[in-house]
């Protein structure tokens, strides 16, 4: 087998930065939303918002799970760096799988969410083609 190096961990930083980088644009642009459609609410308090809202929560929470999970892995690479640095290798090699274990949730529900954004945008254009049909 080969042995863990401090560069391996190092390699994930990057891309688990620009991971970060991508799930904090989606949370600002929910919150975007979110706050557009608190206005129109309190103006025309209809269902189609209601329902809109009920799957920005979902999705907001979703990416906060991304969130943290990416963030868990991001520290627990940085850790392993440090086991690996004083010479406990075979816990830094635990640390290391389970700091990859947890990216991989992060993506995994990167997925979901991403699922569920697909399937809102469908819903909405069967709105919009139910209102020009009328």
């Amino acid at each position: 087998m080969e042995e863990l190096t401090l560069t391996t961990p190092a390699l994930l930083f990057s891309a688990i930065s620009l991971i970060m980088l991508a799930y904090t644009n989606r949370f600002l642009a929910y919150a975007a939303v979110i706050r557009n459609l608190s206005d129109k609410y309190v103006e025309k308090k209809e269902d189609s918002l209601i329902r809109q809202i009920n799957n920005l929560k979902l999705r907001l929470n979703l990416t906060r799970w991304m969130q943290i999970f990416g963030i868990t892995s991001l520290l627990l690479c940085v850790l392993t760096m440090f086991l690996i640095y004083i010479d406990q290798h075979i816990v830094a090699v635990w640390m290391f799988g389970v700091a990859l274990i947890l990216l991989i949730m992060s993506l995994a529900l990167l997925i979901r969410e991403i699922q569920i954004s697909a399937l809102a945008l469908k819903h909405h254009l069967g709105d919009i083609e139910d209102y020009l049909k009328k």
